[in-house]
């Protein structure tokens, strides 16, 4: 293989005389350097030489942009390279792979960077939504309504009555960034919210501590939200204290007044739902999500979806079956209604607050009813795990909880004897099919 001494004049002159094959030129100065000219006429310096009894070659670029002091350095270290017993065409692999990764590695860090950002910057009112469309499924009617209700910005015309919404309790987080619900924002909130509409407050609390518990376990939002956000001491002293309304249960001397005002109710859907509310002890959802298939007229029950156990089976006594058969058949709904959009009934409440008011009685909630009728179950001396089977309470002791499931015969022993006593009390003249009807 001839050598030349490379100088720019040589390598500007060479040309491939073949039509069909390359042409070398090899340098003298720089052991392993040579000149490619293709039968086109591009030219490139390469780099050749043995490594292990095999030939390699190289190509080290184009003669244009590689000067020949460059291109005589870049085939003194390759021949470095391959005195050393490697093929530098595998270390120069590994350099651009090593490159590669620290390029991928520097992205992703930068990527993670502003993902970490985003995730630092991203607000309540953007994850609310994400929330409970997740969660939405697990809940009941009123559940839902209530996480719409409570975060809602207020402003938008009302659609009963006139003027416009009022801003929910929880508006003025849902610009918060998570980041920034911390303890002492939590706190400062709530003793606001307090001490105007203490209901409203507390139970937004709870709804936004259950989010920040679904928070930590989704990948995208955990640890993001401080962790004393709830828990923190200024948080609990803020939070309004349970109570129970007073003269929030209907007595017993007030049953006869209640029963004439709400059997005087003009639409008898609200009639039955409210006299049943109190006669079952139900909670409102649940009660007025019944269907008809749910009601078993001849075996006389009641399926009700539960809201801790999912579904309980409770009995359908005498007059609540009377109140039920008596009812118009217009879907699927139970207490059914033609003008709400789901075809059901939706707000009961203003026609029993007229009802106390005509009959002189103080403030009763609908769920005041539903304690109503576990208060009232004491003057029959029922015995407390009946009445809690019955309106679905949380089993209280451990005998309860996994060994006590009372049939519905025994339930019904015990209903009917509650309901024919509030009917005597209440002077309402009942007489009971002998089959239930």
């Amino acid at each position: 293989m001839a050598k030349i001494k490379f100088t720019a004049g040589r390598i500007e002159d060479f040309r491939c005389e073949s039509a069909k094959l390359p042409a070398f030129l090899w340098d003298s100065a720089a052991p392993g350097l040579g000149l490619r000219a293709s039968p086109g006429g591009a030219k490139a310096f390469i780099f050749q030489a043995k490594l292990n009894g095999q030939v390699i070659r190289m190509t080290i670029g184009d003669p244009k942009t590689w000067p020949l002091l460059a291109a005589q350095n870049e085939a003194r270290r390759l021949k470095v390279i391959v005195d050393g017993g490697q093929d530098p065409r595998q270390v120069k692999a590994d350099e651009l792979a090593e490159e590669r990764a620290k390029r991928d590695a520097k992205a992703a860090a930068a990527e993670t960077a502003r993902t970490e950002v985003r995730r630092q910057s991203v607000t309540l009112g953007e994850v609310w939504p994400i929330y409970i469309e997740a969660r939405k499924s697990k809940w009941s009617a009123g559940h839902l309504q209530n996480h719409t209700t409570l975060a809602a910005p207020g402003g938008a015309t009302k659609k009963r009555g006139k003027g416009m919404t009022v801003a929910g309790p929880m508006a003025p987080l849902m610009q918060l960034p998570l980041a920034e619900l911390t303890g002492q924002k939590i706190s400062v909130w709530l003793e606001h919210e307090a001490g105007t509409r203490p209901t409203n407050a507390a139970q937004s609390y709870r709804l936004l501590r259950a989010f920040i518990r679904w928070a930590a376990d989704f990948p995208a939002y955990r640890e993001i939200v401080p962790a004393d956000a709830y828990t923190a001491r200024t948080v609990r002293d803020a939070l309004p204290k349970a109570q129970t309304k007073e003269g929030d249960s209907l007595q017993r001397e007030q049953l006869p007044a209640w029963f004439a005002a709400v059997q005087k109710i003009g639409n008898p859907v609200i009639s039955a739902y409210l006299q049943a509310l109190l006669l079952t002890g139900a909670r409102r959802e649940e009660l007025a999500g019944l269907r008809w298939s749910d009601v078993d007229f001849q075996w006389r029950s009641l399926c009700i979806k539960d809201k801790i156990e999912g579904v309980r089976t409770i009995p359908l006594t005498p007059f609540v079956s009377h109140l039920l058969a008596s009812l118009p058949r217009r879907n699927d709904w139970v207490f059914s209604s033609m003008t709400a959009k789901d075809g059901r009934l939706a707000e009961p409440r203003i026609a029993h607050t007229k009802a106390l008011a005509v009959a002189g009685l103080p403030h009763v909630s609908l769920h005041g009813l539903r304690r109503s009728f576990g208060t009232l179950c004491e003057w029959v001396e029922m015995p407390s795990g009946i009445s809690a089977q019955i309106m679905g309470h949380k089993p209280s002791a451990l005998a309860e909880k996994h060994y006590r499931r009372r049939p519905l015969d025994l339930l019904r022993k015990w209903h009917d004897q509650i309901e024919a006593w509030v009917l005597e009390q209440a002077a309402v003249e009942f007489v009971a099919h002998p089959k239930g009807l």
